[in-house]
């Protein structure tokens, strides 16, 4: 085993890809259910059946047998895993409806599977690198206890509805401290924490050991999760007792408990000057800061503003605007101002940080959401939680654990001493990788586990290229590198073997290999075939004219743009006399316009809007901006041309190819839904 799987064993960090099951998965969690629903167009069948149906299969339990299709048969267990997982929520459909419905929604989905088995697609080796790289994406969610990931993640909820303002006191040590001052400061420190606890803490003189800094206000993942756990134990006004570190002695106080004050985005002018300017200069800056400032509430654009005069090189050249930030992001000074903007479009007046002059802009806020069913909150906790030291706790209650499950058992064929010492001796081999398969124990069995071993041979290569690593490699002696060992390699093992031992992800892992498989099936069958077939295209078409018509509709030109700023000025270019699509070409990625036939109800067209004039423009939620011009308006019930109507054609007509497929897999694999069984799901036993 390289050093690379080792490192990625040792750090559990979760492997990305740019492969395709990444999108497809995307797709599929947030419209599997719409799939299903019998109100859905057709026409949204091709983005939404297939990927939603990647979520429908199960790996066949031990249960009694629901559907039979050829050989191949669905046990009950298997179908109502499916049916509970993506039932709509529709209380308009009884129960009985919903069951029957799903049964031969379902039993179409695995004839379909089961085509594209017969057709060998899991060999392409795209379908394969997908599964593979899918399977990266996700394992590492199964490598953690999950009870213990789970209270964390509740931990870290509750913390984030409360912010807590902190001031603390440390006193620095280190290890070259004779005894006699480390005993001193042992004593300032019980003294400090003794007048703090008193209540003194004005009256107190920091000598030349004590520092105090006022953190102001942090949350979940502010700080360390040490002291994170000391803050969050403590009321207002109550101290922390001392708490030791490598380098410092550290008392915390709580001086303020709010709710949490949630996220702000927000723009900035900065006006800086060097930290060793005289007052002249200083002067001007503060000057310069006030002259932007009257101009702003003369009704001068804050962006042009940004853009002219701010020396934040990070944000003026986007109108000042900074990244979505939240508690203790930034300096207690900047945060208190943006605190006090009461409402988006609120600017401040100038006002100082270590950093320079601010005015500062409140663009948007978001509070923060009261409950972890908020899913995308809840997605950003995890992964907060992921990339934090305190996941190490979940990662070694669940490394124990593995060691049980997979039956991992240190042989007595070879002594921990000797272990141990051929590892030195392998270093020292004049051609160490030699060593780690030639040494005495190289071939001996080290480590048994249920299906599977491990040998000296790994053993030593592991050291090899853990010493051999500058900078993995801390000093650690032979023994620790021999528990780091048989760590890592039974999570390796492990992970290797998941499918044997977490039923979810095999259940997962399935489901995205069968959904892989219809959507190869699906764009081979139906799709492709469908929008290939100009004849029946043509054929269906004139067949159905009366279904393919406009409803109210203007020739319109829409344009967007990155923000506002760019969308004025393309509105003002446009005034001018100027072309849009020269405009566009100018402003290749920040501009996009189309000039098409729209339905009104596409554009949420409201009757006051006039032929002939741009609108106002509108800013969107992602700060992006757009407006329009309606040229010539429509009544309701034009017929489509063809090509106005080709896309909607195609989708229908998908239908029809489907419809023939699916007809000729029933010839094929005859489905059968044990009826007697089916009943008893839907009455609920």
């Amino acid at each position: 085993m390289g050093l690379e799987r080792w490192l990625i064993i040792l750090n559990h960090k979760p492997q990305t890809t740019n492969h395709k099951p990444q999108t497809r998965e995307a797709i599929k969690q947030s419209n599997n259910k719409l799939a299903q629903s019998e109100k859905i167009r057709y026409h949204y069948m091709k983005k939404y059946l297939l990927l939603g149906l990647i979520s429908l299969s199960a790996v066949a339990g031990k249960s009694q047998t629901l559907i039979t299709y050829g050989k191949y048969n669905v046990g009950k267990q298997e179908f109502l895993r499916a049916y509970n997982k993506n039932k709509a929520a529709d209380s308009a459909i009884s129960r009985d409806k919903a069951i029957r419905d799903y049964a031969d929604l379902y039993t179409n989905f695995k004839m379909k599977v089961q085509a594209a088995l017969e057709m060998r697609l899991d060999t392409l080796s795209q379908i394969q690198s997908d599964l593979s790289s899918f399977r990266q994406q996700v394992e590492e969610n199964y490598m953690n206890d999950e009870l213990t990931f789970k209270n964390l993640m509740t931990e870290a909820f509750n913390r984030s509805q409360s912010d807590l303002h902190l001031v603390r006191y440390s006193i620095s040590v280190s290890e070259n401290d004779l005894p006699e001052d480390t005993l001193k400061k042992y004593k300032v420190v019980q003294e400090l924490y003794e007048q703090l606890k008193s209540g003194k803490a004005d009256n107190i003189t920091l000598n030349d050991f004590v520092k105090k800094v006022d953190m102001g206000f942090v949350t979940v993942f502010s700080l360390p999760y040490a002291y994170e756990n000391i803050a969050y134990s403590l009321q207002p006004g109550q101290v922390a007792k001392p708490y030791r570190t490598k380098k410092s002695w550290h008392i915390f106080k709580l001086v303020e408990k709010r709710k949490s004050a949630g996220k702000w985005k927000v723009a900035q002018i900065l006006f800086t000057s060097p930290d060793n300017a005289d007052e002249a200069t200083k002067a001007r800056a503060a000057k310069l800061a006030d002259s932007v400032y009257q101009l702003l509430q003369k009704g001068s654009d804050f962006a042009s503003m940004a853009r002219l005069y701010s020396d934040d090189k990070l944000t003026y050249l986007s109108g000042g605007e900074m990244p979505e930030f939240g508690t203790g992001k930034y300096d207690m000074a900047f945060e208190n101002q943006v605190v006090k903007l009461s409402k988006d479009g609120d600017y401040s007046s100038p006002f100082k940080t270590d950093f320079g002059i601010h005015i500062v802009k409140r663009l948007s806020y978001t509070a923060i959401p009261s409950s972890l069913s908020d899913e995308t909150f809840a997605y950003e906790l995890k992964q907060k939680l992921l990339q934090d030291d305190r996941v190490k706790i979940a990662k070694e209650k669940f490394a124990k654990d593995v060691l049980m499950k997979i039956g991992f058992v240190v042989s007595p064929a070879v002594k921990e001493a000797d272990i141990l010492r051929y590892a030195d001796t392998a270093m020292s081999h004049s051609d160490m990788s030699d060593a780690a398969t030639t040494t005495t124990i190289s071939d001996k069995v080290i480590v048994n586990m249920k299906g599977g071993k491990l040998k000296g041979s790994d053993w030593l290569t592991f050291v090899l290229d853990y010493k051999s690593n500058s900078e993995l490699y801390k000093n650690e002696t032979n023994a620790e590198l021999w528990q780091q060992f048989k760590k890592l390699s039974a999570l390796d093992f492990y992970k290797k073997h998941l499918e044997t031992y977490n039923e979810d992800f095999k259940y997962q892992l399935q489901e995205f290999r069968e959904g892989n498989l219809l959507f190869e099936i699906m764009e081979r069958n139906v799709w492709s075939k469908a929008g290939k077939d100009s004849v029946g295209l043509k054929e269906y078409y004139n067949q159905h004219l009366t279904q393919y018509t406009w409803g109210p509709s203007a020739d319109v030109l829409v344009v967007n743009a990155v923000n506002e700023t760019l969308a004025q000025e393309m509105l003002d270019s446009l005034n001018a006399g100027k072309s849009w699509k020269q405009m566009v070409d100018i402003h290749q990625g920040e501009l996009q316009a189309d000039s098409s036939r729209f339905e009104l109800a596409q554009l949420n067209y409201t009757n006051d809007i006039p032929a002939g004039k741009y609108t106002t423009i509108t800013r969107n939620p992602d700060g992006t901006a757009t407006f329009m011009k309606y040229f010539r308006f429509y009544p309701d019930g034009d017929g489509r041309s063809f090509e106005d109507a080709k896309g909607m054609v195609i989708n229908d007509y998908q239908m029809v190819v489907e419809k023939k497929w699916i007809e000729e897999l029933k010839k094929k694999y005859q489905p059968k839904v044990n009826e007697a069984l089916l009943k008893l799901i839907i009455s609920g036993k």
